[in-house]
Order: structure tokens, then sequence, then C-alpha cells
């Protein structure tokens, strides 16, 4: 979690946090570490990072270099979306417009030097677990990425040079239907969106491909067994509805990061599906149901009324309109009342999750759940250190200067000077820090 918020293992702030959710990165030694006897070249890594995104992703690129595996065979996804921290799960630093200069940084840099990598990853899972609606997932989630298209188009870039290394991250829920229909629907938006709005003439920039994962803010604590149930429906709507990677999540989630056995099931869930079920060999096999057409039409129509609210805040701009709506508390606004919605059903009993306001008779025994050792923390505070005191301090200073100064420039490009601060170990939070030196920090506004 620190380095998903751009602070170093040492930071005060960090402090009972190292190694809890996900892998501590400081430097670009972590990253050699965890890619050691590990070829660049022959593998596709997924890095699921957004305010520091482009720091990481200088230091994969220097492990690359380092090991001799040329730019263009690294392949993979980096997450990069900013723009749903703002909306949804909040792990921003700067201000939406500096942050969004640098997803389009990263976006030049892999169309002229990545071609085999994807540097945005356009997430509307994080905006459903914060409570949004189906209909606000798909709307806010392709207004985004019409957003980074435009920041795109206005930094130089021709739509069918990067628009074909876009992705998307969608999340499954339990309305079976409703979610088919919203994976469909958010294709033919994008499509259309790309082709007449855009001026995409290539094909690949027309489609929309993505990854989605099981809804992990619809698991219970109450009776965990039974999220294995609700996982399997979930991954089931996915596959019906044409995603091209699927996560299942574990059914202990509720409770704790997953055990290895809970994690060992929800990958046996997929893999279920993927060799026994048959679903996977018919490419949309509800597509002419009438329910399903009518629903994905429906969910269209409610997404595009919300663009254009969008495109009238931004006076025509979709990237206007989304940070404003962002700046304004619209977004946020949107998105707790959906949830106080859905929460008020389950409390009024109109809506039944099984184990907590319905059939809540049974074994409620709790299974064992993982735990962190505290040693993680101390091993990453130690090594932290040795690099610190390893690595050559003129050149820390003469990295984090440059980058200072090239800030303040912003018709130039940061990759550059962060690849350079990442081959020398300059941390995650000292290269966070010099870029707040100029784009400052970003507080969010009350929503009442």
């Amino acid at each position: 979690m620190p380095t998903l918020l751009g602070r170093d293992s040492d930071d005060p702030l960090a402090k009972g946090e190292v190694g809890r959710a996900g892998v501590a990165v400081d430097t670009q030694a972590d990253m050699e570490t965890l890619f050691s006897g590990i070829d660049l070249g022959t593998v596709s890594t997924s890095m699921t990072i957004n305010s520091a995104a482009a720091v990481i992703m200088a230091m994969y690129v220097g492990v690359g270099d380092r090991t001799g595996v040329a730019r263009h065979a690294l392949s993979g996804t980096i997450q990069n979306d900013i723009l749903k921290e703002y909306q949804a799960q909040k792990e921003y630093v700067f201000p939406p417009r500096p942050s969004v200069r640098l997803v389009t940084d990263l976006m030049r840099f892999a169309t002229a030097e990545l071609p085999r990598w994807h540097p945005v990853s356009i997430s509307g899972y994080h905006i459903r677990e914060a409570g949004s609606t189906a209909t606000q997932e798909l709307a806010f989630t392709l207004a985004n990425g019409f957003a980074y298209v435009e920041a795109a188009l206005a930094a130089g870039l021709a739509v069918d040079e990067f628009a074909p290394r876009l992705s998307f991250f969608f999340n499954a829920h339990m309305d079976f239907f409703e979610e088919i229909a919203k994976y469909r629907a958010a294709r033919r938006i994008w499509a259309r969106w790309m082709r007449d709005r855009y001026g995409a003439t290539d094909g690949r920039s027309l489609q929309l491909r993505f990854h989605t994962q099981t809804a992990g803010v619809s698991l219970t604590a109450q009776q965990p067994e039974v999220n294995m149930a609700r996982v399997a429906i979930e991954a089931l709507s996915a596959v019906l509805g044409g995603t091209q990677s699927l996560h299942t999540d574990s059914y202990d989630e509720a409770l704790a990061l997953p055990t290895e056995r809970a994690a060992r099931l929800a990958l046996r869930t997929q893999q279920v599906v993927a060799e026994e079920t048959g679903v996977v060999h018919v490419a949309d096999p509800l597509g002419g149901s009438w329910f399903v057409e009518s629903l994905t039409d429906e969910l269209e129509s409610q997404a595009e009324s919300i663009f254009s609210y969008l495109l009238d805040v931004g006076s025509g701009s979709m990237l206007d309109g989304v940070i404003a709506s962002i700046e304004d508390g619209w977004f946020g606004t949107e998105i707790a009342d959906a949830a106080y919605q859905f929460q008020s059903k389950i409390t009024s009993g109109k809506w039944v999750q099984v184990g907590v306001n319905g059939y809540t008779d049974g074994d409620d025994h709790q299974p064992p759940t993982l735990y962190v050792e505290p040693e993680v923390e101390s091993r990453q505070l130690a090594d932290l250190e040795s690099i610190k005191q390893a690595r050559d301090d003129d050149a820390v200073r003469s990295s984090l200067k440059r980058l200072e100064t090239e800030a303040t420039d912003p018709t130039l490009n940061l990759m550059p000077a962060l690849i350079e601060a990442a081959a020398r170990y300059v941390t995650v939070g000292e290269c966070m820090g010099a870029l707040e030196s100029v784009f400052g920090t970003w507080v969010e506004r009350s929503y009442v």
C-alpha cells in the first residue's frame, strides 16, 4: 500500500503497512529482486499501480536495460489510470491535470519505445467496488478512456498509434444478465466513439479488450464458503460477456489476504469454467436474446446520457468535463448516493444477501486466514537502508534536480528522467517528492 501511494517503506506513514497488501517496491533493486532469473523478453507482466505508475514503469524498463532485454521486447500492462483514483479508489498524490500529464508521458513513451506494452488499463473495477451502479461503472470508465484519448491527441499522438494498446478492467458483480449486457454495451460504445468522434481507422483501435475481476465487494465475512458460489457465477457472466482475461477472488478475502488454499480454489473455479463448461467456444453466446439485447440497449442509452452531461460540463471536451467533475465532487457524490441506495436495499431486506440478511442459520465457523509476519517489514527496511548506503549520493541529487526541472516544462516527457533516476536507485518516494515540489498535492473537496 505505501508503494501505491508513492511512499517508501521507511516513511513514517508506512509503518505497519509494508508488505501487508502487495509488494513493497522502494528502488529498482527491489524490481531486480522480483524478476531475478526471469527473462523479461519472454514474459508478460501486469502491474497495478497508478499515482506512482510512471516511476514503477521506469524501474521495470531499467531492469530490462540492465539485463540486456530490448525495450521493444517488453510485454505487459500497467494500470496507470489516475482519473478513477479521484473518483473512487482515492490513491492519488498530485492534482488531476499534472497526474494526467504523467499518464500521457507514459503513453507517449510506450508508443515510441514499448510497442508490446499496454500503457493504460482503464479501470471500472474500483468504481464499482466503491459502490457505483453497473451504468455508472460503464459510463465513468469509458469517459475516462475518452479523456485519455483526448490527452494523447493533444500531446501530438495519432489515434491509431496508441489506441490499439489501450485496455480495460471491469468488475463482475452479482446481477448476472446486467453484467453481461454491461460488457456488450461497452464494446459497442467504444467502437462507435473511436470511429466517429476520434477518427480511428485501424480495426484494432475500435476493439475494447478487457480484463475482468469478480466483485470483492460482493464477498461476505458471514458464511465465507458461500463466496465460492458467488465467484463462480460472476466469473461465468464475465466469460459470457466476452472478457479476454479473468481474475477470480478467493472466498476468504472478506476476512484477510487469501490463503494459498483459497487462492488455488479460486484458480480452479476459472479452470472449471474454461475446461468443463464449453462456454469459451462461443463468441457472444447470448447475442440475439431479446432480454440481453434490450438490456444492452438500455445500459448504452443511460451511459450516453452521462457522456452528454460530461461534455456539457467540459464545453465539448470529455477530458475537461471529467476533470471538472472530479474537482467539484460530482463523481464522488454520484457513487456515494448509489452505494447508499444499495445498502438501504440490504438493510430493508429488499435485496437478500445470503448469510447477511437472509438464510443466516448455519455454520459460521471462520476458516484459517493469512498472517503476514512483521519480519517482512523489518527485512524490507534493512534492504532499503543498505541500498541508500551503497548508492552514489551525488548522482541521486543530480537525478532529482533534473526531474524537478523537467517537471516545470509540460512539453517534456518525464520518462527519460525517471528511467535515469531509477538506474541510480533513487527511491519511489524521492521521485514522487521531487514531482510534488512542482505539481503540489490534491485535497479532495467535501461532497456535502
